[in-house]
């Protein structure tokens, strides 16, 4: 797990140099352990390591025998050990025992097609000097970041944005088409991000750069479909996939943890895995301490576990921090804990093994259509959905915006995927966001037209409305939320963070469950809780889905908190977006108690402290925020 960074233009290779080091000396919480550079008249290439696998000789930039090709990697391959040997007997030579160079090795072998070989996470760029190319990738689901600019006449890369703002012909300017929808979206849901003119490198994604002009592909893209398994053999594919997952992904040369939350997600791979050290972490406030159950679980499972409780006074005073790291606002209030719980589990460790990617490869969110808890409509609703696609639709449609009990499962089951659903956030409706902002931030692209661009390319495929959610999730909500937030509050502390449920043979098991098997009128993500509950307590295999507890609610209440929040909404730069008096009345009200706007006050909040952050101080990282009043 590293950073790199890098650019190509025509400047002296003693000026790209300088340059260079300080796009690499940003990202030294990337990569403590070394750093490398590689520069030449047309390009510049660097490097920040965390050594993971062959500590001693896999430092990077690496070059191909000849010296004609220069690779820098981030992530990890996971059969880098077969791709090894198969290349070997092609009669490639190496000279390190890493998995970058079998990438690069790979590359000189099959070009292009190196990556739909590669098991793993990874964003990584090849040059090659003797045409002049510049060639990089991002992993089949997004895991690693890579971003990339065109300005002044360089093109310009880096694993974080804050990196390439620290090139002398990169110019700042707020993208003012990303406000409107990260209010709805509570992310940036724009290939181009908050900062004008930079873009993130689409997950399955890779780009070639030559001669000035770039282009961009996509390499992979999940298949959806209706397999025709039992249910007892689905469990078996599935149950036996996780564990060939988890015991590839522990595959270092040093030692390999695990977050351990309440849910059946990290709790299912630390019971597989069995580490020596697991990581939790819980709140003071709200009556929710997931850490107590990760306890439990550890004592059960005989797991060395180790949890802290956290406190509103730590979270707040740490937030700034957490956005400077997290490069682009993002207000899910699970950045929060994730940011301190990769702090604990680095004071011992550098990799962690964690859950992502079981709720979008097996359907395990609520808002995939179960909107109640009662037996009644849900088998009313099942019997409906077995209907023609055609009548099913008009259902849905006619209770779209009803206010009866059971509207909202029949409107979210039955009508068509592209009118009902954008995705596991909706902070503020589109009407809503336009009476907030100031008229210079209305337009852009509406939220519809965002996944519609994803709804798109399922045209013709018969899928049903569930496993259409699915596809948006991991083209929307999985790399510009979950993923993000796991790599930004991970390497912000040194830390590599693993996902043995987001892997391509897994993926391969999860596109082919049948829908009836995703979520039933028992619980969500049902064929693979039956084969978590081979490996852990029916408690925990069932437990509903909860995500991290965090109490923004109380929070909010508490008026010192509160205060603190009012402060940053009457700032003068808060006017240049938003409507200050609708502001702090939404703040008063929800202090009062007369409403409940907690994301919403939430999601404000966390742009205006990015704002501040990189416009106001210009990109400096924070210092803690004083709380002692």
């Amino acid at each position: 797990m590293c950073g790199l960074a890098g650019f190509v233009d025509d400047a002296p290779a003693d000026e790209k140099s300088p340059v260079l080091r300080s796009m690499t000396d940003v990202l030294k919480h990337r990569g403590p352990d070394d750093e490398g550079h590689y520069v030449d008249g047309q390009v510049a290439m660097g490097f920040r390591r965390l050594s993971i696998i062959d500590l001693q000789g896999g430092n990077q930039p690496i070059c191909s025998r000849d010296s004609s090709m220069i690779i820098t990697f981030n992530g990890e391959i996971y059969n880098y050990k077969e791709l090894r040997e198969e290349l070997t007997k092609r009669g490639h030579t190496f000279t390190t025992a890493s998995d970058t160079e079998v990438i690069l090795h790979g590359y000189e072998e099959w070009g292009e097609g190196v990556l739909n070989r590669l098991r793993g996470m990874f964003a990584f760029v090849i040059w090659d000097r003797e045409k002049g190319r510049l060639f990089g990738a991002r992993d089949h689901f997004g895991i690693k970041p890579l971003y990339y600019a065109q300005m002044g006449g360089t093109f310009m890369y880096a694993s974080e944005i804050k990196s390439l703002l620290l090139h002398p012909r990169f110019r700042k300017e707020l993208n003012e088409q990303a406000l409107r929808p990260y209010l709805t979206f509570q992310y940036p849901a724009l290939h181009e991000t908050f900062f004008k003119g930079v873009f993130a490198l689409p997950e399955g994604h890779c780009f070639t750069y030559e001669a000035g002009e770039l282009k961009i592909s996509r390499y992979y893209d999940c298949r959806f479909s209706e397999g025709g398994q039992s249910l007892d053999d689905l469990v078996d594919s599935i149950d036996s996939a996780v564990q060939d997952s988890v015991r590839v992904h522990q595959v270092a040369d040093v030692e390999v943890g695990s977050f351990l939350s309440s849910g059946v997600d990290s709790s299912y791979v630390a019971a597989l895995a069995r580490p020596c050290h697991t990581y939790s972490i819980g709140f003071a406030e709200g009556g929710k301490d997931e850490s107590e159950q990760a306890d439990e679980l550890a004592a059960l499972l005989d797991l060395n576990n180790t949890s802290e409780v956290l406190d509103g006074d730590r979270a707040f005073a740490s937030f700034p921090q957490i956005q400077w790291y997290m490069d682009e606002p993002d207000s899910n209030p699970s950045c929060v804990p994730l940011f301190f719980l990769s702090e604990l589990a680095a004071r011992d460790l550098k990799v962690v093994l964690s859950g992502e990617g079981a709720d979008e490869l097996f359907a395990g969110y609520t808002d995939y259509g179960v909107h109640t808890r009662s037996k009644l409509i849900k088998v009313f609703t099942r019997l409906l959905g077995e209907l023609p696609r055609p009548a099913r639709y008009a259902i849905g449609r006619w209770a779209q915006g009803k206010n009866f009990h059971g509207a909202l499962q029949l409107s979210s089951n039955l009508g068509p995927a592209e009118e009902t659903f954008i995705g596991q956030a909706m902070v503020f409706d589109p009407e809503e966001a336009d009476r907030l902002l100031t008229p210079g931030f209305r337009s852009s692209p509406d939220v519809w037209q965002i996944v519609g661009a994803t709804y798109d390319r399922l045209k013709g495929q018969d899928l049903s409305e569930l496993k259409k959610k699915q596809y948006l999730d991991m083209h929307q909500w999985m790399p510009g939320d979950i993923l993000l937030k796991a790599d930004k509050m991970t390497m912000a502390h040194s830390l590599e963070l693993r996902v043995p449920l987001l892997d391509q043979q897994l993926m391969t098991v999860a596109e082919q469950v049948p829908t009836r098997y995703l979520i039933t009128d028992e619980n969500t993500k049902y064929a693979f809780r039956l084969a978590a509950g081979r490996h852990l307590p029916p408690a925990w295999s069932k437990r509903p889905k909860m995500g991290f507890p965090v109490p923004i609610r109380q929070w909010l209440r508490e008026e010192k908190y509160c205060r603190l929040v009012r402060e940053v909404f009457q700032r003068d730069y808060t006017a240049l977006f938003f409507n200050q008096e609708a502001l702090l009345k939404m703040v008063d009200d929800n202090f009062a108690g007369k409403t409940d706007d907690r994301r919403k006050i939430w999601t404000v909040f966390t742009f205006l402290i990015w704002y501040d952050v990189y416009f106001i101080h210009d990109g400096a990282k924070p210092d803690l925020m004083d709380m002692a009043a």
